[in-house]
């Protein structure tokens, strides 16, 4: 059995070698690279990032720039799992957090069911070499295949945020995690790029329906080594598809940096 639904009537998955069917009579086949689609809207293509920002992302990822909050998540989703848990990482990207809290569950001894869901295809391909155990899906954050007040944890990593669809899958109690960037974050990048930078607007930790149950700050310098880091991280964020190729080009003469990464990662109880 899957941890999915039918995104069509909403009945169970069970999964095969290489699909996933219901009792309606649905099926959806397993890709090449290990995950199913079950966005049910194919309007325009693929969605979501595109390879340029699935590359980036993943290039820099890999350099362990962003390990500290690699741990600091796991070590807030390992807080709050427990044997038999179901932990959906909503907008996962290409698995790079939701595999590293996967694996230090498994060596710990919890058994977790991991599910992982996000709306690109190109995010999802480049996942494919992160941990077989976890479940891949393309769908979207907005109207996920998952069955009411089935998770105990939702994990949401600079991703859309959608409060009635994650009420509606977590259990009464259940956890969601945020990471989101503060006020300084990637500050001294943007006065590379832009003439008039400006710092992130960050709210108050509130939100409708959930309880703050802990927050942590995790504020760092971090030297980027190389021009192609450098562009690399910039090409990973909402930024660069808003700015034009001439601010872009300002980074091609930077060959080191030191700028700021500051995030919240928040943990917050359902009521």
């Amino acid at each position: 059995m899957s941890g999915f639904v039918c995104p069509v009537c909403g009945l169970p998955l069970d999964r095969t070698e290489k699909s996933y069917t219901c009792a309606g009579n649905h099926c959806y086949d397993i890709s090449k690279s290990g995950y199913v689609n079950l966005l049910l809207s194919q309007k325009g293509g693929n969605h979501g990032d595109d390879k340029i920002m699935v590359k980036a992302r993943r290039d820099f990822l890999e350099k362990g720039y962003y390990n500290a909050l690699r741990d600091k998540i796991t070590d807030t989703v390992k807080k709050y799992a427990s044997d038999g848990a179901v932990i959906l990482d909503a907008g996962c990207g290409e698995c790079f957090y939701t595999s590293h809290f996967y694996e230090e569950l498994v060596r710990e001894g919890i058994k977790a069911e991991v599910l992982a869901l996000d709306i690109s295809k190109n995010a999802l391909a480049a996942a494919k070499s992160r941990s077989k155990g976890i479940e891949k899906a393309v769908a979207s954050i907005f109207h996920m295949p998952v069955a009411d007040s089935s998770c105990d944890i939702i994990v949401n990593v600079f991703a859309p945020f959608c409060r009635e669809e994650f009420l509606r899958v977590l259990k009464p109690g259940g956890i969601y995690i945020q990471t989101i960037p503060l006020e300084e974050h990637l500050f001294e990048l943007k006065e590379i790029v832009y003439d008039n930078p400006y710092k992130n607007q960050v709210e108050p930790y509130r939100i409708d329906g959930f309880e703050l149950a802990k927050s942590s700050e995790l504020r760092r310098k971090v030297v980027l080594q190389t021009t192609d880091d450098i562009k690399a991280l910039f090409m990973m964020t909402p930024y660069y598809y808003r700015t034009s190729e001439k601010d872009f080009a300002k980074l091609d003469s930077v060959d080191s940096l030191k700028v700021s990464t500051e995030f919240a990662v928040l943990a917050f109880k359902k009521k």
